[in-house]
């Protein structure tokens, strides 16, 4: 293809200034043009292939593509296979238990299986002289921690018959309970009828006695919790039990003791701390009955422990919620160490 190029002077009338000047052809002026048209196509062409945000994406690509990522295969975490927790050996509902004193005394109590599969660990009770079994009746089922209302009616609305305040035992722990009531005692406000000192020394032994004979006790594993004259019975009866049968008593808990029944409160404490492996002895008392606990301390029995309770009052008044420190947490701390 060819262009002749000449130098012409422009006409005045159209306005063109002398410069160069194609000189017109038909044919040569299309093929300009097509040139042209194709070089501003693959500029353009170029220009899109370059800028990465132009790039159109591939819709049909692109659904695949997420549908590849749908197919991937999920793990799941393992689903924990359920622990059933054993069933207790005995129901929840006491049992009426009667027994013998070694003179032939009749004697009647309730016996409150613990929560435990097994054979477990056991506390007695034992009331004061003002009343009978009938004190324990909302304590037993708090230390038996299986849920149970008391099914019997109580005699009074002292604080020791209020379970609303008292403290809250770990899930995990349940004791079982044996209550009973010493001869010739009636429920508040009659008590027990004279003062037997001899007698209920031989009722706290059997009941001792009977208290490793029940189903479901850890024979091993029992300790005692006595208020007033039940506060001396308990380490007379666990002196006497563990006579018989070493490590029988792990623990005794006295609330207020008077030393008033026919064998010393202080002697019992002294041959219970002089066995090979002496058995918690515990004493709780107020400001006015401490010195009994003090003087039973003198002794020298490393296992034996005192505390005060400020205003508690005898015995059972003791376990009050007005009263602090709270008793009631301290037969917690005392079987968490009698009984561990």
């Amino acid at each position: 293809m060819m262009f002749r190029i000449s130098t012409v002077t422009p006409n005045p009338k159209i306005g063109l200034k002398q410069g160069f000047f194609i000189k017109y052809n038909p044919m040569r002026r299309k093929l300009l043009f097509t040139s042209v048209f194709v070089l501003s196509i693959a500029f353009s062409a170029c220009s899109r292939i370059a800028t990465p945000a132009q790039v159109v994406p591939n819709s049909k690509q692109e659904a695949a593509s997420e549908k590849l990522v749908e197919a991937k295969p999920t793990t799941l975490p393992a689903t924990p296979e359920p622990v059933n927790k054993p069933d207790p050996l005995l129901p929840a509902d006491p049992q009426e238990i009667s027994f013998k004193a070694s003179d032939g005394q009749e004697l009647m109590g309730y016996y409150y299986p613990s929560a435990s599969d097994k054979p477990g660990p056991l506390v007695v009770l034992m009331h004061w002289v003002v009343g009978d079994m009938s004190d324990w009746y909302e304590i037993a089922p708090w230390l038996q921690n299986r849920g149970l209302i008391n099914p019997f009616k109580s005699p009074s609305k002292f604080g020791w018959l209020n379970p609303t305040w008292f403290p809250t035992i770990s899930p995990d722990q349940s004791f079982g309970v044996f209550i009973f009531t010493f001869r010739d005692c009636a429920p508040f406000p009659v008590g027990c009828k004279g003062f037997d000192k001899a007698g209920w020394i031989l009722d706290a032994q059997a009941a001792m006695e009977k208290a490793a004979e029940l189903e479901g006790v850890d024979a091993t594993r029992i300790a005692a919790i006595g208020s007033s004259i039940g506060a001396d019975a308990v380490v007379d009866a666990c002196a006497w039990v563990n006579a018989q049968q070493p490590g029988a008593c792990r623990g005794a808990l006295s609330l207020s003791p008077c030393n008033c029944l026919k064998n010393s409160y202080y002697e019992n404490v002294k041959k219970l701390g002089e066995l090979p492996e002496p058995p918690a002895v515990w004493c709780f008392a107020d400001e006015k009955e401490i010195f009994q606990c003090q003087l039973a301390g003198k002794i020298g029995n490393p296992s034996f422990k005192i505390s005060e309770f400020p205003g508690g009052g005898h015995g059972n008044s003791l376990l009050n919620q007005n009263v602090e420190p709270s008793a009631m947490q301290g037969i917690l701390d005392f079987l968490s160490t009698a009984l561990k």
